[in-house]
């Protein structure tokens, strides 16, 4: 009797997680699937089906116009003992911390001049230009400023202020071609840093400022102890967001040297587009894409859960 008298109590316990989510998502929380259902069939259409079918490709021996052979691991295996891979490795991140530590300072000292008491419409104008050109027409623009006849930096330098006694070649010397890319891509993005660090100036309270001048701290201090904290989620964001686009950054490198010279300036997207296009092996390309993708995703599931731990205190 005990038993059957238990019945109607686990039976009423069953429904319990349903009733609790009808409660929660509403009467109507059927409907939700069919609203649903549009996008997650644009994800899987969109995001989902590409990069499984990449995935596959890079499994595979794929030629242009001949059908995948399928090889397993072996185009990463061959990846990872080949010299020009490694060397597109290297330069890639060269190129993107490099290019991402420069703007990080330089877009802090863009945000702490546009929120002091000097003001200038036009020089806040000037200081997005960078951001709103077309990434094509600053590279093209920086060409022909770094041509080592007819450009006008080495004119200015040799020339008019004497500093050289001859031109270099900035995009044409192995020396002097990596800073260049990255100088050019400093310039590109450091307006991104710049915006968002003004935006979060902006919202960090004032009272937290006369706190700290009351209590007797300068103006580093006051950086240190309450700009900096307060901007701590922000920066991650930015940084995170501009390491994945350097990291991707084609069109600069591409433009200006092509990987040159001698793969000097050679990153994973130009080695990627060349393997692709130039070599016309299809597998092996879309493995160079793939290979650091794990990498790139520990990035950012380590920063994701450190923001949300900073965020929860």
């Amino acid at each position: 009797m005990a038993t059957v008298a238990q019945l109607p109590v686990e039976r009423a316990r069953a429904p319990r997680p349903r009733a609790g989510l009808r409660r929660r998502l509403g009467a109507d929380w059927h409907l939700g699937y069919l609203f649903v259902l549009p996008m997650a069939i644009m994800v899987i259409a969109l995001v989902a089906y590409p990069f499984c079918y990449a995935a596959y490709l890079s499994l595979t021996r794929k030629y242009v116009g001949v059908p995948p052979v399928f090889v397993g691991f072996e185009n990463y295996v061959r990846l990872a003992y080949d010299g020009f891979f490694r060397r597109a490795v290297w330069n890639s991140f060269v190129f993107t911390f490099a290019s991402v530590g420069v703007k990080l300072v330089l877009g802090m000292v863009m945000a702490l001049v546009l929120t002091s008491r000097i003001r200038y419409s036009l020089f806040t104008g000037l200081l997005l230009i960078p951001w709103v050109a077309p990434t094509v027409v600053s590279a093209l623009n920086f060409l022909w400023i770094f041509d080592a006849s007819l450009g006008v930096l080495n004119y200015l330098l040799v020339k008019v202020f004497r500093i050289l006694p001859q031109g270099v070649g900035w995009l044409s010397e192995a020396g002097t071609a990596m800073a260049s890319v990255i100088f050019v891509n400093v310039w590109r993005g450091f307006p991104f840093f710049g915006i968002s660090f003004l935006a979060g100036l902006k919202a960090i309270p004032g009272e937290l400022y006369e706190a700290a001048s009351v209590d007797g701290a300068n103006i580093v201090q006051r950086f240190r102890h309450v700009t900096l904290p307060s901007l701590r989620n922000i920066i991650i964001v930015v940084m995170l967001l501009s390491t994945i686009w350097t990291f991707n950054d084609f069109a600069i490198v591409y433009i200006l040297t092509k990987g040159g010279p001698g793969g000097a300036t050679q990153v994973l997207p130009v080695f990627t587009y060349e393997m692709a296009f130039g070599a016309q092996r299809l597998g092996e390309a879309i493995a160079v894409a793939l290979y650091m993708l794990p990498a790139l995703a520990m990035v950012i599931i380590v920063l994701s859960r450190y923001m949300r731990r900073s965020h929860a205190r």
